[in-house]
């Protein structure tokens, strides 16, 4: 369903059923209308939305933000990501859970998982796997979540059928986002060493644009390669033509060994190109370009792993976000809040990427399949020299 650009009025009511927010330091509404200005919000379905990272303008999530993080200041997450599997057809070379294993949660433990996050102040929750749609219960589980939490599901696409999409969209999905990473078929296969995921891919996007007021978008990965050969605009020309909502885009991060290499990460310079990209387009109004760069620049929203970002995998082991192969505790074992208030202790915030920074660190304790153990975890997180905060958190804690 295409999204149009939201209206005056509708924006204007928006901000009235919010007008606590007027609370907040005249420095944090600066900062946010000056990054809400990069985006056109849109109307879909009568959902306002700036990008898929962020709760809708008129949801009940959107108020908790106000309320609970931007005023009330809770020391809880804002943003929760759930591996609802490990299992994939795909073999994604550079997956971020692909050496993660252990006892799978079960349906009750994440429905109990979910409760006890959103207590803690989450009020957007992504989940994501392996391939989250190989959970039987994957409809429950959103369901289970309440309209009062902004609801993301990361997928390749396989296996979906139409009434699967709209039965995600029933139980009260809100963004979904297929992996997309190349226009060329061949070349997004050999990515995902999947024979057929690029037609997967495309076939998943048509099945949920045909799901009325389901917010779609792709998610990309952008390699080093196709950024040096000036590929990315030729590639969004692509996505563009799909008519889908959003393209989010990320880069490769060095979550696993065959990563670890400074040659492969994005220099500085080349992260403002993109974000320079991502701010030229969106001001076209068309397909909205969220690139986690521009989120998590030191110019907006910066690092948010372990500090306003938490990671449940499949198997109930905590990370600080999903590109960090470590662990501070298992939910089995221990509630979700005493391992976040363990973890949250260790990470102040930053103005960078916590993995693009430190990966080099991780070589020292990774042994086997496994991330991190919890103590290895606090060892490292102890040699890691945190740097300066990121402007919204100079806006929030000044």
């Amino acid at each position: 369903m295409p999204a149009k650009p939201a209206s005056q009025l509708d924006v204007l009511k928006s901000l009235a059923a919010n007008l606590q927010i007027v609370k907040t330091k005249p420095q944090m509404l600066l900062f946010l209308l000056n990054y809400m200005g990069k985006f056109k919000i849109k109307n879909l379905d009568g959902d306002l939305i700036i990008h898929s990272h962020l709760p809708q303008l008129n949801s009940k999530a959107y108020g908790r933000f106000i309320n609970e993080q931007l005023l009330a200041k809770i020391p809880g997450p804002a943003h929760a990501q759930i591996g609802l599997t490990n299992a994939c057809p795909q073999n994604c070379e550079y997956c971020y859970n692909k050496h993660r294993q252990g006892e799978r949660m079960d349906t009750e433990t994440i429905i109990k998982l979910i409760g006890d996050l959103k207590r803690m102040g989450v009020l957007w929750l992504g989940f994501t796997g392996g391939e989250p749609l190989l959970n039987k219960d994957i409809c429950r589980i959103i369901e289970s979540v309440g309209d009062d939490c902004t609801r993301k599901l990361f997928t390749t696409g396989c296996t979906l059928t139409a009434q699967k999409a709209q039965d995600l969209k029933n139980a009260g999905l809100d963004y979904v986002s297929v992996s997309l990473d190349h226009w060329l078929p061949e070349v997004h296969d050999r990515g995902r060493r999947f024979p057929g995921a690029f037609k997967a891919a495309l076939d998943a996007i048509e099945l949920f644009k045909n799901v009325r007021g389901l917010h779609v978008s792709v998610s990309s990965v952008i390699s080093k390669e196709m950024l040096q050969k000036g590929q990315v605009e030729e590639f969004l020309q692509f996505l563009a033509g799909l008519d889908v909502h959003e393209a989010w885009l990320s880069e490769t991060k060095p979550s696993v060994a065959a990563f670890w290499d400074d040659a492969l990460l994005f220099t500085e310079q080349e992260r403002l190109n993109l974000v320079a990209l991502q701010d030229r387009y969106n001001k076209e109004g068309k397909m909205t370009i969220n690139y986690l760069g521009h989120f998590e620049g030191r110019e907006h929203f910066g690092c948010n792993a372990g500090k306003k970002m938490i990671y449940v995998d499949a198997f109930g082991e905590v990370s600080p976000c999903v590109f960090t192969p470590m662990t501070f505790g298992n939910v089995r074992e221990k509630s979700v809040a005493t391992i976040y208030n363990e973890m949250q202790s260790h990470f102040p915030s930053e103005d960078s990427c916590f993995i693009n920074k430190n990966y080099k660190l991780f070589q020292q304790y990774i042994t086997g399949n496994a991330p991190v153990s919890p103590q290895d975890s606090v060892k490292l997180v102890e040699q890691v020299k945190f740097g300066d905060l990121s402007k919204f958190y100079r806006c929030y804690y000044h």
